[in-house]
């Protein structure tokens, strides 16, 4: 019977092997291979030494996921916490609320930006028929962190409302019993049980944001260039393979920090550290 069940579940994972080897394994091995050759394929350090002077492109795309991911949070959190202490009926509308744009065409989305804040779009349209002097939004910095606040935001409130909604009650209640008043008991009790969804949504949020490209190409219209602006530029207009993947292993280790600060944080809920 042991060996019939184990042969059963390696059959179920099979499809699920096969798929990450192809998908996932074998593109992370063609990025290091190229990350460290040649276009004849010998072995060189040139690509990763050229990558000194892309510094620049790193700390300004760190520096918009840093504050995108800040804004994210500071959003996200009490509406998640706003969501989770309504009923179960409220909290489905309101989530399908949140989720509703996500359904949306990524693109569309960040198209829709540039039609509110170009120079004659609509805001701009809106503040001339007050007698305000029009704005100039577009091609920004600030532009281009409100189009990944707005894009990514959602991946900040579901996994703060999924613990929330899960929150042991009885603590909350335990808190106030010894006298805590509602900002005590969001700072010492609902907070720290929080935190993995916090954790989870910083991780998500951050991720995408630094390697982001068309929102930094259609909201900041070429005026600056983060690091997702050079990989796509190396694949689709240099044709400089070699290059492209020595920058995209850059941020694959990135989002393995990422994912092992997260691991070291994140609590399961046992309570034991995953």
């Amino acid at each position: 019977m042991s060996n019939r069940s184990t042969l059963g579940a390696k059959l179920i994972a099979a499809p699920y092997i096969v798929w990450s080897v192809l998908f996932i394994i074998a593109p992370l091995i063609f990025v290091v291979y190229y990350s460290f050759t040649t276009v004849d394929g010998s072995f060189t350090l040139a690509n990763m030494a050229e990558l000194g002077k892309y510094a620049p492109t790193f700390l300004r795309s760190i520096w918009f996921g840093i504050v995108a991911t800040v804004i994210c949070l500071i959003i996200a959190f009490p509406l998640a916490y706003f969501i989770s202490q309504k009923t179960d009926k409220v909290q489905r509308t309101m989530v399908m609320l949140v989720m509703l744009p996500m359904w949306m065409s990524f693109l569309i989305r960040t198209y829709s930006w540039m039609a509110l804040l170009q120079d004659t779009g609509i805001i701009n349209s809106f503040l001339a028929k007050l007698g305000i002097d029009a704005v100039h939004m577009i091609n920004t910095p600030g532009a281009v962190i409100l189009g990944m606040v707005y894009n990514f935001l959602p991946f900040m409130i579901m996994p703060i409302y999924s613990v929330m909604a899960k929150l042991d009650h009885s603590m909350v209640e335990a808190c106030q019993d010894l006298g805590g008043n509602r900002l005590t008991v969001i700072r010492r009790c609902i907070i720290p049980m929080s935190m993995p969804g916090v954790v989870s949504g910083i991780t998500m949020v951050f991720v995408p944001s630094v390697s982001t490209f068309y929102i930094s190409q259609k909201l900041g219209g070429g005026s600056f260039d983060l690091i997702g602006d050079v990989i796509e530029r190396q694949f689709q207009q240099s044709y400089n393979y070699n290059l492209g993947a020595a920058i995209s292993l850059v941020l694959m280790v990135l989002i393995l920090v990422s994912m092992a600060v997260m691991n070291r944080f994140t609590e399961d809920e046992e309570g034991m550290v995953i």
